[in-house]
């Protein structure tokens, strides 16, 4: 299947900072792939010179046979863009604001009636078209936000965060719209520090951190960066500082991740190192109410690469 994005040696640099470096990657046509990483790590900053945002340092961006040093025009024609900020005007309807997207991309008459509607059906929203977008909720601006950006049904579409701060249902709807949008043909660029939403979604994954790509692959070949590790998830009644600390300092505990909660500690051998997690935990005076072991996700692999939490 032929690359439909093409990313070689890309730099940029904010006076002394090097917010994207070096990164490198190829999209197939009618792949999801995945960008994760903490805050920070460079993804918008990738996005937004994929997108003609933001110019390159250096490096070069190809974008279904289009450079964006050359032909930033085509580029952002075969593109659509879902930002992180939601960028609807709040006074207008979504009906509203949808038309005036599409008339954007330079549809009009009954093609871009045509596309408003399939984009609030899409949304789930057609039946509240005519509100107006300050009295929607955090979710369903979103929602309609992702609808602003296919109405001229791209080939490539970038999606920035576009999950964060929304109620659980509103999430869910999303995640299922990515899968048929999708399924329908579109290649997706999606950006995330939700491990869970890139592995439902993404062919392949590459993994972010200080501007740099530091891991790259389907989900199974991520995995098996960790190789024979072991996933211990903790449930204690107490997590701080102090008692990561002492599940870090057990023999054979390769690194320790903390999130709701829960601990996960990363190891070679489960079994060789339960009994001291348990007895350690204890005596630090956190009360262990569950012990299960898994095979490693991407926050293991974050973890084992880095040292740290992918949310850290």
């Amino acid at each position: 299947m032929a690359d439909i994005v093409e990313v070689r040696g890309l730099v940029k640099r904010f006076g002394d900072l090097v917010a994207v470096d070096r990164v490198e990657f190829m999209i197939a046509d009618g792949e999801t792939f995945g960008l994760l990483g903490p805050n920070g790590a460079g993804k918008t900053t990738t996005i937004s010179m994929i997108s003609c945002l933001l110019e390159p340092t250096e490096g070069e961006i190809v974008v279904a046979g289009h450079s964006i040093n050359k032909e930033p025009t085509a580029v952002k024609s075969s593109l659509g863009v879902v930002p992180q900020e939601i960028a609807l005007y709040p006074t207008l309807s979504a009906a509203e604001n949808l038309a005036f997207w599409g008339r954007m991309y330079g549809l009009s008459g009954t093609r871009l009636k045509k596309a408003v509607d399939d984009a609030l059906e899409l949304a789930g929203l057609a039946d509240r078209s005519r509100e107006r977008i300050e009295k929607y909720s955090g979710g369903m601006k979103r929602r309609i936000n992702i609808a602003a950006g296919i109405l001229h049904r791209p080939k490539v579409l970038l999606m920035d965060e576009p999950t964060v701060g929304i109620d659980p249902q509103s999430r869910n709807h999303i995640l299922e719209t990515v899968k048929d949008l999708n399924a329908s043909g579109m290649t997706v660029l999606y950006t995330s520090h939700y491990m869970e939403e890139v592995e439902y979604l993404c062919d392949r994954i590459a993994i972010m951190d200080h501007g740099k790509i530091i891991a790259m692959g389907t989900l199974n070949e991520l995995r098996d960066v960790v190789g024979g590790m072991d996933v211990v998830a903790v449930t204690v009644s107490e997590v701080s500082d102090r008692i990561v600390a002492a599940a870090n300092a057990i023999d054979g505990v390769e690194g320790v991740n903390q999130a709701d909660g829960k601990m996960e500690v990363l190891t070679p051998s489960s079994g060789s190192i339960l009994g001291r997690l348990v007895t350690t935990l204890e005596s630090e005076g956190a009360h262990v109410t569950s012990v299960t072991v898994t095979e490693p996700n991407l926050e293991s692999v974050f973890l084992h690469l880095t040292g740290k939490s992918l949310r850290d």
